[in-house]
């Protein structure tokens, strides 16, 4: 997981308004702003959260064409927007990026969860294959992309009437059933539940949102995976509430916590980008873990985003509409 609060855009609009021809060229020229590693990494990433809102098959060959960068933070994402776009043409290239195992594992993480969020029953074999990967990381994550497409499958005979995902983002499992936030926050701590379960319970937490929800969800910042520890610090993200701050920060500012989850720390904190939060962030702008350290540059973009007027993260595409504009009344 990666940037908390993801604000999407509808660009129906430049569907409707450009000519194909024009929109390719579009999307190539935001293509080389994620590929040029001369850029500032803020750039990269509002780049590649426009190629994942506008969607299709040169958009993926373009995001899918930039593994082979050196940070690790960018292909984390790189791999998460494939996920959230849904499309099954990007499932060749995220097995092949799960099954690397010169990839970190906090990419091969999430391109074993990619897979769980596009659903397709054909990648299960691969899923049970690595699901018992020695990277605990890798092998939790493909056993609950199992649980998901099973879940999914089954959705119509089950009917569960469950709460709603205010957020947008397609999920590694869906929200618990139950309602009370004193048993979700006993299910979400109980380290002897399946781990979907628990993760239901997060996303119900979530859901939920209040202040007791999230103190509640802050509480599994102290549990024993890591990748559970990263999950709840990318929904306090999606939350946006301060009262999580001093946990977040606590896991931000531990040398010894995994490195996967002192990024999604940084980057909720990102996300709540409180005046306390811009001052945390400054002090592990220098981390000398690079995830850390390029988190809380992307952490700090957000900050200035959500301080700012304006409407949408992901501009890219408006930033070069914008230049043209320029370049044609001057």
């Amino acid at each position: 997981m990666g940037i908390g609060n993801r604000i999407i855009l509808d660009y129906y609009f430049f569907y409707r308004t450009m000519e194909s021809s024009c929109l390719e060229k579009e999307i190539k020229c935001i293509g080389d702003i994620l590929k040029n590693q001369a850029q500032p990494l803020k750039e990269r990433f509002r780049a590649l959260f426009t190629l994942r809102n506008l969607g299709g098959k040169q958009a993926i060959d373009i995001i899918s064409s930039c593994f082979s960068d050196s940070s690790a933070l960018l292909k984390h994402e790189l791999a998460y927007c494939l996920g959230q776009m849904q499309d099954e043409y990007a499932i060749p290239l995220l097995i092949k990026v799960l099954e690397d195992t010169n990839q970190e594992p906090m990419v091969r993480h999430e391109a074993g969860e990619a897979l769980g969020a596009i659903g397709s029953n054909s990648v299960m074999d691969v899923l049970e294959k690595y699901s018992k990967d020695p990277v605990p990381e890798v092998a939790e994550t493909c056993e609950l992309a199992i649980n998901r497409i099973k879940w999914l499958q089954n959705q119509d005979e089950s009917k569960e009437e469950l709460s709603q995902n205010p957020y947008m983002s397609v999920d590694p499992a869906p929200p618990s059933k139950v309602k009370d936030v004193g048993k979700l926050q006993r299910d979400l701590l109980d380290e002897f539940l399946p781990m979907f379960q628990r993760y239901r319970a997060l996303f119900s937490l979530r859901n939920i949102g209040s202040r007791e929800a999230v103190l509640a969800l802050a509480e599994g910042l102290k549990c024993n995976s890591a990748l559970f520890r990263h999950e709840i610090a990318y929904v306090l993200g999606q939350i946006q509430s301060d009262a999580c701050i001093k946990q977040l920060t606590e896991n931000l500012e531990d040398k010894h916590e995994n490195p996967m989850v002192r990024h999604e720390c940084a980057e909720a904190l990102g996300s709540i980008a409180s005046e306390e939060c811009i001052r945390i962030l400054e002090n592990y702008i220098t981390d000398n873990e690079r995830v850390v350290k390029e988190s809380c540059v992307v952490a700090l973009d957000m900050c200035e985003f959500e301080n700012s007027e304006t409407f949408q993260y992901a501009d890219t595409l408006a930033k070069l509409k914008q230049g043209e504009n320029l370049m044609a009344t001057s």
